[in-house]
């Protein structure tokens, strides 16, 4: 992906700074608990490979969100998962490693991609790959302040933390330089346990403001 292409990619995670991780024990619960975030203005939303059932209903939560929401798939770790999750209309993939193959699969298509990776070689790795943007994963095990560690060398990564980012500490990622936060249970909580989704759109809503205003914080520094 050229940097013009990788630039306009990004625009979106820019615009809209948290990502949902969606897991549940079939994709056919994942309707209410999109429409409880995007009422949030969680905006986009991660439908992980290790669900049942993402495939098949991957088209009919792209038609009924695609206005209002990036609708992605997650957990992605063959080319031929890459292109079943881009024909069901998937706008960005997420890998949990270092899947070269599967970013090389979604730059050839013009889909944003953020593969997964800890050490500075397994992100440097993804990002000459092409990838929109690499996943930190798991970031709880580094903390914010690797990220400015990896800026010294590597000035224009994009940084993406997953895995133990919460909801009090998603700004202080943000403002250590990641382009964009990805939370899963620390913002499902147990949404897919009969929980109250009106207290999902309240976390969603609380969430995108502290991110929004970290965001601005940022950029007029």
């Amino acid at each position: 992906m050229s940097a013009v292409d990788r630039a306009a990619a990004a625009q979106h995670l820019r615009r809209n700074p948290v990502i949902a991780v969606l897991r549940a024990d079939h994709a056919r619960e994942y309707e209410p608990v999109v429409a409880a975030l995007v009422r949030g203005g969680v905006r986009s939303i991660e439908l992980t490979l290790s669900t049942r059932g993402v495939f098949e209903l991957l088209p009919v939560l792209v038609d009924r969100f695609g206005d209002e929401a990036e609708i992605g798939v997650g957990t992605v770790t063959t080319p031929e998962q890459a292109e079943r999750a881009m024909d069901g209309g998937a706008r960005f993939l997420v890998t949990p490693t270092m899947a070269l193959p599967v970013v090389a699969s979604a730059v050839a298509r013009g889909v944003p991609v953020l593969p997964g990776g800890l050490t500075p070689t397994e992100l440097l790795s993804g990002w000459e790959a092409g990838a929109t943007a690499v996943k930190l994963f798991p970031a709880s095990t580094v903390g914010p302040g690797y990220i400015g560690q990896l800026r010294g060398p590597f000035p224009d990564l994009q940084v993406v933390p997953s895995g133990g980012v919460g909801i009090e500490d998603a700004a202080d990622w943000i403002a250590a330089g990641a382009l964009a936060v990805s939370l899963g249970g620390p913002l499902l909580r147990d949404a897919f346990r009969g929980g109250d989704l009106g207290e999902l759109s309240d976390r969603a809503g609380r969430l995108s403001a502290l991110v929004a205003e970290a965001v601005a914080a940022k950029e007029s520094a």
